[in-house]
């Protein structure tokens, strides 16, 4: 089922310059000889690099996922050309839409007047070990190369294959993957994505058996995010978890080792202001379940800003479940379904009997609550957190859809609750 697949995985070739200062073997000689002494530096001259890797159309019009690192130069900075190649062999110029190192994806697109062949996506969550998997790349400029194997394992957390204060969720397989395989397609038996290729562990810098794919399900919603905002929203508690081992299991009571043992809440944050204390023992967000604080990082980071989740913890023996409105990792967009693309970097909640309890507001007041607002939104010296909107422009609001709908360019009038008083203000909304 391969040729079913083909058409859809692309070469990607990269173009930067290096700058380096170059040395004579005379001077190095010398500074062998004499380390001590100062020799006049040469002029910093200049080449061009290139790199390879490989990528996989995920719509018609020319988008194109690939991995962070191939589109990338030694500074993780962008590269200064991206060209891709089809399976027919035409190349393209490629723009970056956007890039996330945090999970080591990337979006590229070319545009040309026909339609391009896409890849057909399956849902990654129901890999199993031992299924049958293909992988499709460029291996050191091999296009179209395909290899074959199983799927090792899934889940595969903590590797540190991406670097700290990365998101890793990997799919180990033992289908050859070889340098240029990044950014390349795994494929299930029935030709469609499963997975993008990204990293191996090898003693000899050659494929060992030891291959990491990014799961389709993870790739497509980073790519979905870097499309329409550039950027990755993500959820954050506002907490430090770590690893139950079996010392501080016994230490808790706890009967096993799974879960994220938090260990220091941040002030002020939704862990802080929906009562999570450290001490307390996660084990699952809504319902997935946590088994480790890796887990728990990388659940919360796939939820968007300003959702609501049922945090369910043990406290010295007993199980609670606590409501939390999720903060905002980067603090730069607050982008939740429920929220009002009027207000810039503003988030509006539903008043969920969760919200309530987390803002301290009573049951007599009405309106739309105010979640995160970004320290660079035009309205953060106007709206600030906890505080309801209970009417704009003389017309009571219950849902964030009712405040985008009655907002107007130019000055409003609004009717807020916030600290136990109600009162006006006004916000000005430009076009």
């Amino acid at each position: 089922m391969t040729e079913l697949a083909a058409p859809s995985v692309v070469s990607v070739y990269t173009t930067r310059t290096q700058t380096y200062a170059p040395r004579g073997l005379e001077e190095l000689f010398r500074r062998y000889a004499d380390p001590d002494q100062e020799y006049e530096r040469r002029e910093p001259r200049s080449r061009e690099v290139t790199g390879l890797g490989s990528g996989v159309i995920i719509s018609e019009d020319g988008y194109i996922v690939t991995n962070h690192h191939v589109i990338s130069d030694d500074g993780d900075g962008p590269v200064e050309e991206i060209r891709v190649q089809l399976e027919n062999g035409e190349e393209f110029i490629a723009e970056v839409v956007g890039s996330d190192d945090k999970t080591d994806v990337a979006v590229i697109r070319i545009e040309l007047d026909e339609s391009l062949s896409a890849a057909t996506i399956a849902n990654s969550d129901l890999l199993r070990t031992g299924d049958i998997v293909f992988a499709i790349g460029s291996p050191l400029g091999q296009s179209q190369t395909v290899t074959q194997g199983i799927v090792s394992a899934t889940e595969r957390t903590s590797l540190e294959i991406l670097g700290p204060g990365s998101y890793e969720n990997f799919i180990q397989t033992d289908a050859a993957i070889n340098l240029g395989n990044s950014g390349g397609a795994l494929i299930d038996a029935w030709g469609r994505l499963v997975g993008i290729n990204a990293a191996i562990v090898s003693g000899t810098g050659g494929s060992i058996g030891l291959g990491y794919a990014i799961p389709s399900m993870m790739a497509l919603r980073v790519a979905r995010n870097l499309i329409e905002f550039g950027e990755v929203p993500r959820g954050l508690l506002g907490l430090y978890p770590v690893d139950l081992d079996a010392d501080l299991a016994e230490a808790f009571d706890f009967s096993s080792t799974r879960g994220a043992l938090v260990n220091q809440v941040q002030e002020g944050s939704a862990a802080d202001r929906a009562g999570i204390r450290h001490g307390d023992i996660i084990l699952k967000i809504d319902d997935v379940i946590v088994d480790s604080a890796a887990e728990l990082r990388l659940t919360v980071s796939q939820i968007a800003p300003g959702t609501e989740v049922a945090v369910t913890l043990v406290r010295n023996g007993e199980t609670l479940v606590r409501p939390v409105v999720l903060g905002s990792l980067s603090g730069t967009r607050a982008a939740v379904d429920n929220r009002s693309s009027v207000l810039e970097g503003v988030s509006l909640l539903s008043l969920s009997g969760g919200v309530r309890e987390q803002f301290e507001i009573p049951d007599s007041i009405d309106g739309v609550a105010v979640g995160d607002v970004a320290g660079d939104s035009p309205y953060a010296d106007k709206l600030v957190q906890g505080m309801v909107l209970q009417e704009v422009n003389k017309e009571k609001v219950t849902s964030p859809s009712e405040i985008e709908g009655l907002l107007e360019s130019g000055s409003n009038r609004l009717y807020v609750w916030a600290e136990g008083e109600s009162g006006y203000l006004v916000l000005r909304v430009e076009d």
